[in-house]
């Protein structure tokens, strides 16, 4: 006997009455998914009464805020309470879903009609785990170094390239209380300083762990790039070695700063004449090589315990097609959403090429072959990675003077921690 899903509802292979019992028993009438709230699915909200209606399962979305949502999401999976079929992941947790059994292998329940390889290849990276797709994007992005273009063209620079360029620049622009060379994240934090440390640190020629997969994120490269990092605050505003990544966008778009490397769809931001002073000024480019542009993605995923059965299970997949389809990223564009794209199909329709500004344009160009994952995927993460992120905030206000020492401390924790998890 075989058993076979149609969206919603599924069947055992048989005699005429098994067949109806068996349809009816497997009825998936709701869905609970636990969420953040995202531009794309406010738009997805407005069409899902449409999809309700067609498949028959109530979708029943409850929204939290980034920390209660991992929070709230790791307490339903690690209890085995399963309230909820499908979880909203990002890359900071993926891996320790993965690992924990807490969500499944996602593209044996994602139509292959909603075409999971048009997703951007950065975006599949981000949600995957040991080469093994584990969520559907809905929102992601990468870096991109934003500069003024008119401060460089006064001052008859080009765009730098190369990180030693850019640093040099910096130091050229950097005329307080005027504009302020450079800023960036300080604040402590796996997802605010430490994220934006990491490229610098791989750049550097360091790895997050040796070949015996222990820490290494303490070595003569590492801290070779945290000196560098640290010394940069100089050129920025007054605090900035804790600002969090809106201190620093804000300073940016208020025309107080020439350089800053922040994620792609904050692009929009500064093109808002209503809230940026620099709209149509900026420039948009690659990470100076050798920085990669850190990728990020946030998605949807099944939750192995919400979604016990094969039939609930394709229908939490076939919803997750549903939320983060091409058709669904073609309306957000008609909402003039264009912030949370993720697909190849998005970026290459008319609509998008007419509409995203020319200069946003050239830099997701320049920018693509870049992209990659550069936080440590490892289950243990978002623990080591705060951690980190308080080591290197002592280190940018000047409350610890001793890198080595500052990067020994937070290597042995992370050793610790990936021996004796947190519970």
């Amino acid at each position: 006997m075989n058993k076979i899903c149609l969206g919603a509802a599924c069947a055992v292979l048989g005699a005429a009455l098994p067949l109806v019992a068996s349809a009816q028993s497997c009825n998936v009438p709701v869905l609970k998914v636990l969420a953040q709230k995202s531009l794309g699915l406010t738009v997805m909200e407005k069409s899902l009464a449409d999809y309700q209606k067609r498949t028959g399962t109530r979708v029943e979305i409850s929204y939290f805020g980034e920390n209660d949502r991992r929070a709230k999401s790791r307490l339903d999976a690690s209890t085995k309470a399963g309230s909820y079929q499908v979880y909203y992941v990002d890359e900071a947790n993926v891996a320790e879903f993965a690992s924990a059994g807490w969500i499944v292998p996602l593209l044996k329940y994602f139509p292959k009609e909603a075409d999971y390889d048009d997703f951007l290849p950065g975006r599949r990276a981000v949600a995957s785990y040991k080469d093994v797709a584990y969520f559907a994007p809905l929102i992601g992005g990468s870096d991109f170094l934003f500069y003024r273009r008119d401060l460089l063209e006064k001052a008859g620079l080009p765009v730098p390239r190369t990180l030693d360029e850019l640093v040099a620049d910096i130091k050229k622009l950097h005329s307080p209380p005027g504009v302020y060379g450079w800023v960036a994240r300080g604040q402590r934090g796996s997802g605010m300083n430490v994220w934006r440390w990491a490229p610098f640190m791989l750049a550097q020629g360091g790895q997050w762990t040796d070949k015996n997969n222990q820490p290494a994120f303490n070595s003569p490269a590492a801290v070779k790039a945290t000196q560098l990092y640290a010394e940069l605050f100089k050129y920025g505003p007054p605090g900035a070695a804790t600002y969090d990544w809106s201190n620093a966008l804000e300073a940016f778009r208020s025309g107080k700063v020439a350089f800053m490397i922040e994620s792609t769809p904050f692009a929009d931001w500064m093109e808002d004449s209503s809230k940026s002073s620099v709209a149509d000024k900026v420039g948009y480019a690659r990470p100076p090589a050798p920085l990669p542009s850190a990728a990020y993605g946030h998605g949807l995923a099944i939750s192995a315990i919400g979604a016990k059965d094969e039939c609930t299970r394709q229908a939490a997949g076939k919803f997750i097609a549903f939320a983060t389809g091409k058709e669904q990223e073609q309306a957000r564009l008609r909402e003039k959403v264009f912030s949370d794209y993720n697909r190849t199909s998005t970026i290459q329709s008319d609509y998008f090429q007419k509409n995203v500004k020319p200069q946003i344009l050239a830099g997701l160009k320049d920018t693509t072959p870049v992209s990659k994952l550069t936080i440590w995927p490892s289950p243990q993460w978002p623990d080591i990675g705060d951690n980190l992120g308080v080591a290197l905030e002592e280190v940018f206000t000047g409350t610890q003077k001793d890198i080595p020492r500052a990067l020994d401390e937070a290597a042995q924790y992370a050793q610790d921690a990936m021996e004796h998890p947190r519970k």
